[in-house]
């Protein structure tokens, strides 16, 4: 789109916005009128979290999320492997809005992992995010989940988005040419990535992959872009940006309807891994060990749009034989054990 005909189309979406109130805050509306600063290359980080040449999946069932984050990352490598002493870091949840989890991270694993960070020698901790379009404030919706307090009672300033700059990276995808992104994932020395799991009427799912969405322009929407291809849209934004290491809030899980509303399980998991590709695997497996998500219902997890995407992309893992499922129940509860043994199966 030529500079004049997206600054027309941007203008024509803030005046309906308006008329109709879909801009909840004047954050909302200025993003679409802040434009990138500068250009930076992809980040393409190399994972040290992978062993053998397989990419490693740590799933920890409990009930103390301090000690399950502890041993699920202990399984894939251990946060030595980030080499933190004296780096700043940035911590990604998912506040897509202000209801409480699964719909957005919890707060608990926000604040645990904000201090485990510390304890591995941070130097300084950001928690980020933007939240979504018609939601409002990012800010508030931090306030109202929980995870401001408790991310500012471990330690870390909290961020949002849309009060800062922007910077284009130019990706060689088939929707996108280029992807501009919040500069706050170039302004740290490492980021980590706190999705929830559950279930999205329009991209499929969210989980890894779909996280990085709050940290990109408005402009670049998945439903802005191609509405048609909404799935194919999200993992191609993952091009511009890897994420140091996934640590995945499962305590509850949605397994149907989504994004903002759904039937939910209480499955007391955190997941650790840095392949987006084989966590968002494994977790579409444990929605589709439900039956509730008919969009699952005749699908292997590698079948998702999503997934076939990112894999095509070479963003993660092709398969289950190229990964490592490291699971283990800290109170060693036999249904939980049973349960991944039936999610394993149906990673096929």
């Amino acid at each position: 789109m030529r500079k004049f005909g997206r600054r027309a189309f941007f203008l024509v979406i803030a005046a309906v916005g308006l008329a109709f109130g879909i801009f909840r805050s004047w954050h909302s509306l200025k993003v679409f009128f802040t434009g990138t600063r500068k250009k930076v290359a992809a980040d393409d980080r190399k994972t040290p979290y992978s062993r053998g040449g397989q990419s490693m999946v740590a799933v920890v069932g409990g009930r103390d999320v301090k000690a399950m984050v502890q041993r699920a990352v202990s399984a894939i490598g251990g946060f030595d492997q980030l080499r933190l002493r004296g780096k700043t870091a940035l911590v990604k949840p998912n506040v897509v809005g202000a209801m409480g989890n699964p719909t957005t991270t919890s707060a608990e694993l926000v604040g645990t992992v904000v201090a485990l960070l510390y304890a591995n020698g941070a130097d300084k901790v950001y928690v980020g995010d933007m939240s979504a379009l018609i939601r409002g404030g990012t800010g508030k919706n931090m306030e109202e989940t929980g995870i401001g307090p408790a991310a500012r009672q471990a330690g870390a300033e909290t961020i949002s988005f849309e009060d800062h700059g922007w910077v284009s990276v130019p990706v060689s995808g088939r929707h996108l040419d280029h992807v501009e992104v919040t500069e706050w994932l170039f302004k740290v020395d490492r980021v980590i990535n706190l999705p929830v799991i559950k279930t999205h009427r329009y991209a499929g799912y969210s989980i890894c992959l779909k996280n990085l969405v709050g940290a990109t322009h408005f402009s670049q929407r998945p439903y802005l872009v191609d509405r048609s291809h909404w799935e194919e849209v999200v993992a191609e934004l993952n091009l511009a940006f890897t994420f140091d290491l996934h640590i995945v809030d499962g305590k509850r899980i949605m397994v149907s309807g989504g994004p903002w509303q759904g039937e939910v399980r209480d499955t007391r998991l955190v997941m650790a891994g840095a392949d987006p590709v084989a966590c968002d695997a494994v977790g579409l497996a444990m929605i589709k060990s439900f039956d509730r998500w008919e969009r699952l219902a005749d699908k292997s997890p590698w079948q998702m749009r999503q997934v076939k995407r990112a894999v095509a992309l070479g963003l993660g893992t092709a398969n289950p034989t190229r990964m490592q499922i490291l699971a283990e129940s800290l109170n060693q509860d036999p249904e939980f054990k049973a349960w991944i043994r039936g999610m394993r199966d149906l990673l096929v």
